[in-house]
């Protein structure tokens, strides 16, 4: 047991010796190739501090370009995406003509893409992926990129429409009924392709009856009736919902109230 872990501890040492070596090398031109190999190794830890060292020393060489492609692709191997995206858009500032442009542009907007939190978090980066992902699309329609992009732009607007329905959904589960209505509609205006559509109109539906019968008097008619309206156009949309009964019972709730002040109207 003894004898491995020695042999071991000399391999280690042997190898962390090399590379210790390659880093203090003065030789840039073989710092550089063994930045590639430990790239093309995707040994991209080490090839990391070399390409950063480089960065400066190459500046303006004939091989600025390609480093700062290596360069670029390193941040995004190792999972730092957000300086992958500045370092990918740097790129096509200095070399928009290059062989790598469309390859590039389709990176930065894959790496903030690759950044987007879940969708109960902030959606600024989010909407920002989706806007770079569509300059992708735009400057390059005939890319091989296309359809990609626009199954990540499904995905990050499904994200957005997600945390929107979430947050309208929260105005109902603290009876805010008014606002429910409002935000949801919003939501169904701004994602026609939700896939919640069937529980936000229920959820719509509820609280519009909920706001009524917790109505002014002056205003609780025409809010029932605003009910009634909004369950017509729920079982004409979804006759077989898995909220058919208690859309019925709200349904029967609806038309009693409005029979109880027709009553309360002929009392007086």
């Amino acid at each position: 047991m003894k004898n491995i872990l020695l042999i071991l501890f000399m391999f280690c040492f042997a190898f962390c010796g090399k590379y210790q070596k390659v880093l203090k090398s003065n030789d840039l031109k073989y710092k550089y190739s063994k930045a590639i190999e430990y790239y093309n190794n995707a040994d991209f830890n080490k090839a990391m501090p070399i390409f950063n060292e480089l960065m400066t020393s190459f500046k303006g060489s004939s091989n600025y370009e390609e480093l700062s492609y290596y360069f670029a692709y390193t941040h995004y191997s190792t999972g730092d995406f957000l300086t992958a995206t500045y370092l990918f858009n740097r790129f096509l500032q200095d070399y928009p003509n290059s062989t790598h442009a469309e390859e590039c542009k389709y990176m930065s907007a894959y790496s903030l893409y690759m950044e987007v939190p879940s969708y109960t978090l902030d959606p600024s980066n989010t909407k920002k992926a989706i806007n770079k992902l569509q300059e992708f699309i735009d400057k390059y329609p005939n890319s091989d990129s296309l359809i990609n992009c626009n199954l990540l732009i499904d995905e990050l607007r499904q994200k957005i429409s997600d945390k929107q329905f979430s947050n309208a959904k929260q105005y109902y589960t603290t009876e805010n009924y008014k606002a429910a209505i409002i935000s949801l509609n919003n939501v169904l205006m701004d994602f026609p392709e939700i896939k919640n559509r069937e529980e936000i109109q229920f959820i719509i539906l509820q609280s519009s009856y909920f706001l009524a019968i917790n109505s002014v008097s002056s205003k609780k008619e025409k809010r029932l009736i605003q009910t009634l309206s909004n369950y017509e156009q729920f079982v004409d949309n979804y006759p077989e919902s898995k909220f058919k009964d208690q859309v019925s019972d709200t349904f029967n709730k609806t038309n009693n109230s409005i029979e109880e002040l027709k009553k309360l109207k002929n009392e007086i």
